[in-house]
């Protein structure tokens, strides 16, 4: 998710290791953390060696690394607003190999106009990951200013982020996004201006209860059928992760929507 920039110099920082070891990551140990969102955001974004991937909001660059991880050959600009994020996100990538293939660029993600500028050209990407904040500012707000700005969004949060992407995707070029669940029909709408051939995948916390998440994919100027998938449930009835769930955010395996 994104953030804004804070006045702070020095953040106090873990070190964390992800996907079953596959990959550590510094990041702040007060404020939004590295979580399953990420993950799966990863996990859901199909990609190929000789492509460029951009991930918006990225963070300390979870997401973002997990793809190059996962996919040899493929190049992977990190665009985070944060400047201490920013920093971690760039020595995340050098930590783990990754640095001659990810980049790390300090930009806002809602100013388009700002990217050609840094170097990103319109319709210059592959692909288009994002994990933007999906709470309503007035809601459950966090104490914290980093995890506040990281977690919550105005009304027009998704539309500023889905000009970026529109902009930087080449035509039939790929979106892949996470966001609340109770809010995909307001997705899919704010979608279907630039995008089709939608592909939904719900996220449930356990068998039997609603969907928390949604992962969804749509090419720019797509025009096949909306498809949903059967979905991932996370933890079984006792609690524990389920097997599948350990599959994606322990093993590193992708989730299919078909």
């Amino acid at each position: 998710m994104n953030c804004a920039p804070m006045a702070d110099a020095i953040l106090e920082t873990s070190d964390d290791a992800v996907l079953g070891g596959r990959l550590m990551l510094r990041q702040p140990l007060k404020g939004h953390r590295v979580g399953h969102d990420a993950i799966l955001l990863a996990a859901a974004t199909e990609a190929n060696a000789g492509e460029h991937a951009i991930d918006l909001g990225a963070g300390v660059g979870a997401a973002g690394l997990a793809l190059a991880q996962r996919v040899p050959g493929l190049d992977v600009t990190l665009v985070e607003i944060d400047p201490a994020l920013s920093a971690l996100a760039a020595g995340n990538a050098q930590r783990n190999g990754l640095a001659g293939r990810v980049r790390v660029l300090m930009l806002d993600v809602s100013i388009p106009g700002a990217f050609a500028a840094a170097g990103l050209e319109p319709a210059s990407a592959d692909r288009v990951l994002m994990n933007p904040p999906f709470n309503p500012a007035r809601q459950n707000v966090s104490p914290d200013a980093r995890r506040r700005l990281a977690h919550a969004g105005g009304p027009e949060t998704l539309r500023h982020w889905l000009e970026t992407a529109v902009l930087l995707l080449k035509p039939g070029g790929v979106l892949t996004l996470i966001w609340r669940a109770d809010e995909l029909d307001a997705v899919l709408e704010a979608l279907r201006a630039d995008f089709g051939g939608f592909a939904v995948l719900p996220v449930y916390p356990r068998p039997g209860a609603p969907a928390i998440r949604v992962l969804v994919r749509a090419s720019k100027g797509g025009r096949a059928p909306l498809v949903e998938a059967a979905g991932l449930t996370l933890n079984d009835l006792r609690g524990q992760p389920s097997a599948a769930a350990e599959a994606v955010l322990r093993d590193g395996q992708t989730l299919s929507f078909y």
